[in-house]
């Protein structure tokens, strides 16, 4: 995944978009991706175009990569501080099987 990251990085510095790659910016990207993302499943929700799903997912996570980059935070610190917070708020116990939000188990 490294390599993966550096390429993403370097893709963008090679472009010289850095300047463009605000927090701000970059949260409206992730969210204008993932609409299109969503787009795929409009009026069909078995019949969607997979390769056209696969690039607007991979879309939304090169931004969210972008984003984590610009707030100088570690991807997979802060997706192990999430997954605390969610084991904690779902615990196997109440939510298996269960699509209820927390306030609500």
């Amino acid at each position: 995944m490294k390599e993966t990251m550096e390429r993403i990085k370097k893709f963008r510095d090679d472009r010289d978009w850095k300047q463009f790659h605000t927090p701000s910016n970059l949260a409206k990207a992730i969210s204008i991706e993932s609409g299109e993302l969503l787009e795929e499943f409009l009026w069909d929700n078995d019949n969607f175009n997979l390769q056209n799903v696969k690039e607007e997912l991979a879309d939304v996570m090169i931004y969210c990569i972008h984003m984590a980059n610009a707030l100088d935070v570690n991807i997979e610190d802060i997706i192990n501080m999430k997954m605390d917070k969610n084991e904690m708020k779902y615990p196997v116990e109440k939510a298996k099987g269960k699509s209820t939000k927390y306030t609500e188990l």
